[in-house]
């Protein structure tokens, strides 16, 4: 038996992945259909290829590994250092000959935080595993991001990033480029996907600009905050406005929003990398491995223009 199981499968990215491998997009070149088990903390009784998987049960791995080939792998969410939590997975999936391993990574590096880097490090070791390393997700925009849900309560962004720009891609785009490397885990991929461009952040990557196991992923341009909310105000006719804060004032609303504190701190930390002008990169990724290219961000907020108006909110 081979298939693909997809982690965070309920998640954003993970839904989004799952629709495409069982609609159509799970069909191998010989015509034969992908088998997609969906891995969740709260498996649908529905699906009777769901099975419960838990970052921190170590005893669901291998059940949710059993017979699949390919993995789209999405690390734990909230946490600062993921391997002692991944590491065990990762050493099962290479124990049952896994050939084809996707990890969802971040462009954007959580400061003093090597634990991202040193699991990006160990999926590319592997031949035929991959990392993704995508920018920021444009459904951070969307509540119940704390982001989101900050524009659909008060009509505001808050943010310590000031003028810098970021690459924000749809996740329904970081799912398309997974299912191309995953329905096709054979089929070489050294295009030219942009990675050299993060060699330009000072940081040490130890990639080369043609690396095939490391692919940047963004929209087609980057934007600011201030040219989010332009966007979203013009789009929906909802008046978004931008308030620049510190990035201590950033950290404590995420820990109020129920971010772990850790967490809160180094999310807000990255803010500082965008304002000085580390992220803001584009790639070509998307357009080269799914052979569309990634939506504008002015479409994806026409795709969801009611988040943002039936806010469900008492006039005033």
């Amino acid at each position: 038996m081979t298939g693909v199981l997809v982690t965070g499968g309920t998640g954003k990215t993970g839904s989004a992945l799952v629709d495409l491998l069982r609609g159509g997009g799970g069909v191998r070149g010989n015509g034969v259909r992908v088998r997609v088990r969906v891995a969740s903390r709260n498996p649908s009784a529905g699906d009777p290829d769901s099975v419960r998987f838990d970052w921190e049960d170590p005893a669901t791995h291998p059940a949710a590994l059993r017979g699949m080939d390919r993995v789209f792998l999405v690390p734990p969410v909230n946490v600062v250092d993921p391997m002692p939590l991944v590491g065990p997975f990762l050493a099962e999936a290479q124990r049952i000959g896994v050939r084809r391993l996707v990890l969802l990574g971040s462009a954007i590096v959580l400061p003093n935080a090597p634990g991202p880097l040193e699991l990006a490090e160990r999926v590319r070791a592997r031949p035929g595993w991959v990392v993704l390393r995508a920018s920021g997700f444009m459904q951070n925009f969307l509540s119940p991001h704390p982001l989101g849900e900050r524009i659909r309560q008060h009509g505001e962004i808050r943010t310590a990033a000031g003028a810098g720009r970021l690459g924000w891609i749809d996740a329904r785009d970081i799912a398309a480029t997974a299912s191309a490397l995953l329905t096709h885990p054979d089929v070489d991929t050294g295009v030219d996907t942009g990675v050299g461009t993060s060699l330009d952040t000072g940081l040490d990557t130890g990639l080369d600009a043609g690396d095939r196991r490391d692919h940047l992923l963004t929209g087609p341009k980057a934007l600011s905050y201030e040219d989010a909310a332009a966007i979203i105000t013009a789009r929906t006719g909802r008046p978004v406005r931008v308030r620049h804060i510190g990035s201590d004032e950033l950290a404590a609303s995420y820990r109020a929003a129920g971010l772990p504190a850790e967490f809160a701190a180094a999310l807000a930390a990255v803010e500082d990398g965008i304002r000085a002008g580390r992220e803001d990169l584009v790639s070509t990724a998307v357009l080269d491995l799914t052979g569309r290219p990634p939506r504008p961000f002015a479409e994806f907020v026409q795709d969801h223009a009611t988040e943002w108006t039936n806010t469900g909110l008492p006039d005033h």
